[in-house]
């Protein structure tokens, strides 16, 4: 049997070709998975070990610099008592903080959230053991600073030029005094590195004379770290930790792993998704040509062959193509992990340098996913045959289904979806996590009952749109909607690959489209500024910024969105705003319940509406607050305002807790100039605070897409990795046509002898395949809103004005791409149907 199953996969290499690019590219999907993040984690952990190899004893201080009662980091006094222990070459004391570059357009040099400034701090040997530099060396005196190699050669600098750096102040100027290489993380990530003398940094990001952390260097190769741990604990304030510098490479080791362990799975989802999508073409082939050789299966039990031997023998076709098809597919997924690791460099992801990985685990996935999900798909086809009694095999070419069976299929369709649907709205109704989780089981039933339902729905679908065809199509018309339904089974398995793609694709265009919409509605609907200020890195802006601004020519009305903590009334802490009174109503949308807003000016406090319930406020309430530096005071409510997602609880004077404070932690400053946006307003502001590369100066567009533009951007990924599942769909259509074709040989030849031509045998098939195609997208499409609504009921309390958003659209380019799906996918079959030699037909069996 297992020769007879060889002899069929290589009388057959053509039909079976589809399906071995299905099972290719889904195991292509999962071991290029595998491959790159094995790949991955090795390179980053030999970076994150390399980077602690001099690393005896790292030392982190959690002090808080702004508590007066303690010391606000680790002081050069203990830094000294650190070299002195025995065993200790040298204690490097760090202290880091924001520090951007311009590039030779005034534009910020790296990706903000990890440009990065440091100190220098060179040994005795006047070297620093964490940088190699490759020009000049580094800095000495106040004006000057090294910068990383990447980094200079981005912004065309040259060790003696002068260099633009924007800290969280003002923009300084400084002369480059070397260029260095370093494994630093910030550089790793895309980032850039700012070296300045350690008195510079110490002043700019902490206190003179204390450092946030120290990494000690040991005196001998294969000195005891645990020793001089055991050393250096006791000379270390109650804030400080003190580890190894291996416990920590093995702490990044572990976090690198949980990091890709995260991205597998989300991937390995994915390829989960195209495999499923690839089980319906699989079967959707073995089941026709099973079809197709059901007088030699008939043949096979005449002279002796049970049923068991039937069914292994379509399993070890099955499991013949799933290993060529995985062979091939694990060499692609490898093509596809070298490309993705290169495609990363490009989009200036700094991937570590490193070896392809190639472990046992890859591979044995691919042979094992491959191999099992195509005999799993070829199971119910090879049943099928082998339950085909040998005298109605002998006398007909293809076995109907019985009334009975459909029946079955049909009731057990119809309640598992109907299950399906029920978990979907319980989900929907009852919200949050709990909601979600409902919806996701519902969703996985809903989804089984439609497939098994589909051939079904096929029917009275197709026959709405047959009257389209004929009239425009004519007899190719008529026969292609004819076609397309005369098999029930094979055209609800060919559009369920479809479906269930466009189900997860519609889904998530409904649900991110109406987030994106409520979020951009939110966004229009509360900011009232022409302008929003803020730092690349998401930091605090300086005090500076917000006094330039104000003094810019132009500016109607300005105000900061200054985060303040103080305790109110019941002990509990207060999250507030302090605001400039009298322009937060310009630049923001304050929409006041009782009171009045302008009291803020007298020094009252505004409270969102929520939390003056919560708390039994009201206008004139007197409130005791104790505030940051433990001062005390009281505090009267002015207004109570409706609550925003643009507005702390409490508003409050800026000139009412800057007293009280270290320092403003200043968020974001909102701006309102006359005459509006324009590029000359827009040119004045950032001219105002001096030409910083750190700081982003949003007009209203900018400021829409700093709050939506992630869902964007998330959906195209999503896009993108549903792109596998759709391919895979696309061949199952390209698959059953050719197919098709084969099997009507002698119908197409008689069509063609009473008159049918070529072109028009070609625009029946093109036909049909579009007809195929659309269907099962207007199933993914219903059913994908559905999902959309019901997860978007879970979260709609989370966000203001949230309302449903059917993206028509999208919609809409969805059924025109499944139109030409069909359209390209019917290219091939379609060219051989009109090739057919009429007489040869005719006489095909």
């Amino acid at each position: 049997m297992f020769r007879t199953a060889l002899r069929n996969v290589l009388a057959h290499k053509a039909r079976l070709l589809m399906t071995v690019l299905a099972v290719m590219l889904g195991v292509a999907f999962v071991s290029g998975t595998l491959v790159l993040a094995d790949t991955l984690s090795n390179a980053f952990r030999n970076q994150s070990a390399k980077s602690y190899d001099d690393v005896a004893v790292a030392i982190t201080s959690y002090a808080n610099p702004d508590d007066a009662k303690e010391e606000p980091g680790l002081s050069r006094k203990t830094l000294d008592k650190i070299s002195a222990v025995d065993g200790v070459e040298a204690a490097y004391g760090r202290v880091d903080g924001f520090a951007g570059v311009a590039d030779p357009d005034g534009k910020l040099i790296g990706v903000g959230w990890s440009n990065k400034g440091s100190n220098f701090a060179p040994g005795k040997d006047g070297k620093d053991s964490a940088y190699t530099f490759t020009d000049g060396s580094g800095p000495v005196k106040d004006d000057q600073i090294a910068l990383d190699k990447e980094s200079a050669a981005k912004g065309e600098y040259q060790v003696g030029d002068r260099v633009r750096v924007a800290t969280n102040g003002p923009v300084k100027e400084y002369t480059l005094s070397g260029v260095f290489t370093t494994e630093d993380g910030a550089v790793n990530a895309g980032g850039s590195l700012v070296l300045f003398d350690t008195a510079v940094a110490q002043k700019q990001y902490l206190k003179p004379g204390y450092f946030e952390s120290v990494t000690v260097t040991a005196a001998a190769a294969g000195a005891d770290d645990k020793k001089i741990l055991d050393a250096v604990k006791p000379l270390l304030p109650e804030s400080a930790e003190a580890k190894t510098g291996q416990a920590l490479a093995d702490e990044q080791a572990e976090q690198i792993e949980q990091g890709m362990s995260s991205l597998k799975q989300v991937l390995l989802g994915f390829a989960g998704i195209a495999l499923f999508v690839g089980i319906f073409l699989i079967s959707n082939t073995f089941t026709m040509l099973v079809a197709q050789r059901t007088k030699e299966i008939a043949l096979m039990r005449a002279v002796g062959a049970s049923r068991k031997q039937i069914t292994r023998s379509v399993l070890a076709e099955a499991a013949v193509v799933g290993l060529v098809a995985s062979a091939i597919g694990f060499v692609l997924g490898i093509g596809l992990a070298v490309g993705l690791r290169s495609g990363m460099a490009a989009f200036e992801m700094k991937i570590p340098d490193g070896p392809l990985v190639l472990s046992a685990t890859p591979v044995l996935a691919a042979i094992g996913v491959g191999v099992l999900i195509t005999m799993f798909a070829a199971w119910l086809p090879g049943r099928r045959a082998a339950k085909i009694p040998p005298v109605a095999a002998m006398s007909s070419v293809h076995a109907i289904a019985t009334t009975k069976s459909l029946v079955v299929r049909n009731s057990i369709g119809a309640a598992i979806t109907a299950l399906g649907a029920t978990g979907i709205v319980a989900g929907a109704s009852a919200g949050g996590e709990n909601g979600r989780m409902f919806i996701g089981a519902g969703a996985f039933f809903a989804l089984i009952g439609v497939i098994i339902l589909i051939p079904l729905l096929s029917r009275p679908v197709i026959a709405l749109v047959r009257p389209l065809l004929v009239g425009p199509f004519g007899v190719a018309g008529k026969l292609a909607g004819q076609n397309a339904v005369r098999n029930p089974r094979r055209t609800g398995a060919t559009a369920s690959a479809l479906a269930i793609g466009l189900t997860l694709v519609t889904g998530l265009s409904v649900l991110g489209i109406t987030v994106g919409t409520a979020i951009d509605k939110m966004t229009t609907d509360n900011i009232k500024a022409d302008y929003m200020v803020s730092m690349a890195n998401g930091g605090d802006l300086d005090q500076s910024a917000l006094t330039a601004l104000e003094k810019a020519k132009g500016v109607s009305a300005v105000s900061p969105q200054q985060s303040v903590y103080f305790e109110a009334g019941d002990e509990d802490y207060v999250s507030a705003s302090a605001v400039t009174p009298g322009d937060i109503q310009q630049v923001l949308n304050v929409d006041v319940v009782s009171g009045n807003i302008d009291s803020l000016a007298e020094g009252r406090i505004a409270v969102a509406e929520k939390t003056a319930k919560s708390k039994g406020w009201k206008p004139g309430d007197s409130v005791p607050v104790t505030f940051n530096d433990e001062k005390k005071g009281t505090l009267k409510v002015g207004a109570v305002f409706k609550d925003s997602e643009f507005l702390s609880p409490v508003l409050v004077d800026t000139k009412v807790v800057n007293p009280h404070e270290v320092q403003p932690y200043i968020q974001q400053i909102f701006v309102k100039v006359d005459g509006g946006q324009s590029a000359a307003n827009e040119k004045a502001l950032i001219n105002a605070l001096g030409d910083n590369p750190a700081i982003k100066v949003m007009d209203q567009q900018d400021i829409r897409n700093e709050f939506g533009g992630a869902i964007n951007t998330l959906l195209n990924i999503m896009y993108g990795l549903l792109a596998m599942a759709l391919i895979i769909a696309v061949l199952g259509v390209v698959n059953t046509l050719a197919m098709s074709v084969f099997e009507r040989q002698q119908e197409i030849g008689m069509l063609r002898a009473i008159g049918l031509d070529r072109r028009r045998v070609k625009r029946m098939v093109r036909l049909e395949a579009v007809v195929i195609s659309v269907f099962g997208a207007v199933v993914g499409i219903g059913l994908g809103s559905f999902l959309g609504w019901a997860i978007g009921e879970t979260i709609a309390e989370q966000i203001p004005g949230y309302r449903l958003v059917l993206p028509w659209d999208r919609i809409g380019i969805f059924l025109v791409l499944a139109g030409l799906v069909g359209v390209l996918a019917a290219l091939w079959p379609a060219r051989n149907a009109a090739r057919l030699n009429m007489l040869n037909a005719i006489k095909a069996e």
